[in-house]
């Protein structure tokens, strides 16, 4: 579907500019006019991870002439395998810094808006206000599912992309044309059913194959060319190299963008989404512990069952002494009950606390009453017990 261009294009373009971008003046369907368009565009670019790193470098280098970027996290050793972006130098650094001066040197001509802030209910529609087209590289749904409230609100049209493992997803989200990101997903899955790329791992090169679909998509949206992924669902197999989309329908009783929307302004999306169920936030109420307490616990000899919930790819990275591995997905099917002293004191953990507080919860209704869980799991132990092991 052919849709208009979404800016006006610029008065002019520089003789510099004419030679930055001669590559793209001379392709018919972009020309002048086109450049002068993304000369004018301001584009926001929602996190500058996995996603936002390769969108943000191409998105400057096409000559988007105001681009924001949102991110609140500093970057991490572990980010450097897929977070072009950034580099050694950068570690501990602000991430919308380190990626602001990086497209900086990759196109000068940039107008780059830093917004090192955490994107909330409070914040978001202030922000988004300011730009014409969001770029979501966001990698949670309570905040997949702002950004897509927030940008229908607003009338805006946001590209989206998704990745785990060697798998990716992207579309072109506008509900004046189209569906919206609640017409695929009306509800976000259970509360620990999809683990995140932290937990599940990502390809690093499969954020700069969805990364670059999005600044493709986000181009033509901007210059008026070619036919968008709007009202598609482009979905990619890295391991078999096949792509394929997906009709997805606008849906009249979408509560957001439907006939008669019954969301009219943002909501608590983190309550909305759930960090965890209900059960395991009842399970972990008086029965977590931190990490400290636990090693306080191995110094004293104490008599425990420290039980790793996580997968045996993340054991093998880093894991803490003394526990035996049995996948939370074991435990929620019953079939490592068996294994579990009832003579000794359970103690849960995993990479932060979710699966771990998700794996309590069947240990209380099974009977395991005094079992507990460390909050905030090995990244806690390495973070306050031991520092020399490597993180994920």
């Amino acid at each position: 579907m052919s849709l208009p261009p979404l800016v006006e294009p610029a008065d002019e373009l520089t003789v510099d500019e004419v030679r930055r971008y001669s590559r793209h003046l001379i392709i018919p369907d972009v020309g002048m006019a086109g450049q002068k368009r993304l000369k004018n565009a301001k584009v926001l670019c929602v996190g500058a991870g996995g996603l936002g790193s390769p969108a943000l470098m191409y998105l400057a280098a096409a000559g988007v002439g105001t681009l924001g970027v949102v991110d609140f996290d500093v970057v991490d050793e572990s980010n450097l395998q897929r977070q072009i972006i950034h580099g050694q130098s950068d570690v501990g650094r602000l991430k919308a810094e380190s990626a602001a001066a990086s497209v900086r040197e990759i196109n000068p001509l940039v107008n780059v808006v830093i917004h090192n802030v955490a994107l909330t209910t409070d914040n978001v529609m202030d922000i988004f206000a300011a730009y014409d087209l969001i770029v979501d590289g966001t990698d949670n749904f309570a905040t997949r599912y702002m950004v897509n409230d927030a940008a229908v609100l607003l009338g805006k049209p946001y590209i989206w992309g998704s990745i785990y493992r060697f798998d990716g997803q992207a579309s072109v989200f506008w509900s004046e044309y189209g569906p919206c990101y609640r017409c695929l997903y009306p509800e976000p899955p259970p509360p620990g059913m999809v683990p995140s790329c932290a937990e599940g791992g990502v390809l690093g090169v499969l954020c700069a194959s969805i990364g670059s679909i999005q600044v493709n998509e986000a181009i033509k949206v901007l210059t008026g060319i070619g036919d968008p992924l709007v009202g598609r669902l482009m979905i990619y197999d890295a391991l078999e190299m096949k792509y394929r989309d997906v009709k997805v329908r606008k849906d009249p009783e979408c509560p957001l963008c439907g006939k008669n929307p019954t969301i009219t302004e943002l909501i608590d999306y983190e309550a909305f989404c759930g960090t965890i169920s209900d059960e395991a936030q009842q399970a972990a109420s008086g029965a977590t512990i931190t990490a400290r307490e636990l090693k306080d616990m191995q110094d004293r000899g104490d008599d425990i069952f420290l039980v790793d919930v996580r997968e045996q790819n993340e054991w093998e990275i880093v894991n803490i002494p003394g526990a035996v591995l049995i996948p939370k997905g074991d435990i929620v099917r019953g079939t490592a009950l068996e294994r579990l002293p009832h003579d000794k004191k359970i103690v849960l953990h995993c990479k932060s606390g979710a699966r771990s507080a998700e794996a309590l919860a069947v240990l209380k209704s099974a009977g395991f009453s005094d079992a507990v869980h460390v909050g905030g799991g090995v990244l806690s132990w390495i973070k306050t017990v031991d520092p020399s092991l490597p993180t994920y």
